[in-house]
C-alpha cells in the first residue's frame, strides 16, 4: 500500500545548526506521528552513519514508540557504504535505502556503478531491503536507466524527483515517463523559478506544493503509486527566509499543505 512519508528534508531548516535550538532527529519521528503521518525517511543526515548501534536502537525504539515506519537514504554506492547502509536499514527495519552514484569522494562511471550495484544486490536480496537511485542533476537520467534496466533486479529502483534533473535541462516530465516503469520511491516537493534582481537570471527554488511546476497529476498518471504501493515522501527545497522565526513558521506551513495537497489528492 503507498503511503505519504516525510522526509528529514521536510525538517530541513529546524534540524540545522542555523537555528538556535535545532530538532533531534527523535523529535523529527515525533513531529511526523504529530501531524498523522506514519512513515518518515532519514535521508543525508549525517550523523546516522557513524551512530553506534545503541544510538541506532534508539531511533528504531522512538519510531516504534510513535508508529512511524522508517525510510533512510544516503549519497554514493562504495561497497563499504552500502554495507554499512544495509547493516542500519536493518537496524531500523527499513526496507529501502534511496541513494546516488557519486559520493562526496567517489564519482563511479557508469560501467562502475553498474559493477558495484551488482555486487551488492545480493546481500540486500536477502535482507529483503532495495535500493532506490534517485534522479539528479549530476547523472543523466539516460546513464541512471541503463544501470538500472540492465540489472533488472525487484530490489534495484528508481526513487523519482524531477525538481533535480531541471539543473541538467532535463525536462520534468520526460524524466516521469523514462523512468516511471521502475520507480519504487517518490520524492514529492514542487518547485518554480523566479527572476533574480534587476532580472540578472533565474532562481530554481521550492514552492508550496500545488502552486509550482510540478505537474504532480502527469506524475501520479505516469508512476501509478496508489496501484504499485510506491510511498510518496514529502520534501521541500525552501530558501532560508532571513530569520528563524520567519523560516521555520514556513517550513510547518509547506509541510502541512503538502501533506493536506496528498491527502486530496488520495481520496
Amino acid at each position: 500500500m503507498a503511503t505519504i512519508g516525510l522526509s528529514t528534508y521536510a525538517f530541513f531548516w529546524q534540524l540545522s545548526d542555523r537555528v538556535a535550538a535545532p530538532l533531534s532527529i527523535h523529535r523529527a519521528i515525533e513531529r511526523t506521528a504529530e501531524l498523522g503521518v506514519d512513515l518518515f525517511q532519514i535521508c543525508d543526515y549525517a550523523p546516522l552513519e557513524t551512530m553506534s548501534d545503541t544510538g541506532l536502537d534508539a531511533i528504531a525504539a522512538t519510531a516504534r514508540d510513535a508508529g512511524v515506519e522508517l525510510e533512510i537514504g544516503t549519497k554514493g554506492i562504495r561497497p563499504e557504504q552500502l554495507s554499512r547502509c544495509l547493516h542500519i536499514a536493518r537496524v531500523l527495519g527499513s526496507r529501502l535505502v534511496r541513494t546516488m552514484f557519486n559520493g562526496t569522494e567517489h564519482r563511479p562511471s557508469i560501467d562502475e556503478a553498474e559493477g558495484l550495484l551488482r555486487a551488492a544486490l545480493a546481500d540486500f536480496e536477502q535482507a529483503g531491503v532495495r535500493i532506490a537511485l534517485e534522479t539528479y542533476e549530476q547523472v543523466a537520467t539516460s546513464d541512471l536507466m541503463r544501470v538500472v534496466d540492465a540489472i533488472d533486479s525487484p530490489f534495484l529502483g528508481v526513487c523519482s524527483d524531477p525538481a533535480n534533473t531541471v539543473a541538467a535541462l532535463e525536462n520534468p516530465r520526460q524524466v516521469i515517463e523514462r523512468v516511471a516503469p521502475r520507480v519504487i520511491n517518490m520524492h514529492v516537493k514542487d518547485f518554480a523559478f523566479t527572476r533574480r534582481d534587476g532580472w540578472v537570471g533565474f532562481t530554481l527554488a521550492g514552492a508550496p506544493l500545488g502552486t509550482g511546476l510540478l505537474d504532480y497529476d502527469h506524475m501520479v498518471g505516469a508512476i501509478r503509486p496508489h496501484e504499485r504501493g510506491i510511498n510518496q515522501i514529502i520534501e521541500h527545497w525552501l530558501p532560508w527566509q532571513g530569520d528563524e522565526a520567519t523560516t521555520i513558521r514556513l517550513e510547518r506551513e509547506w509541510t502541512a499543505n503538502s501533506i493536506d495537497f496528498l491527502r486530496r489528492k488520495q481520496q
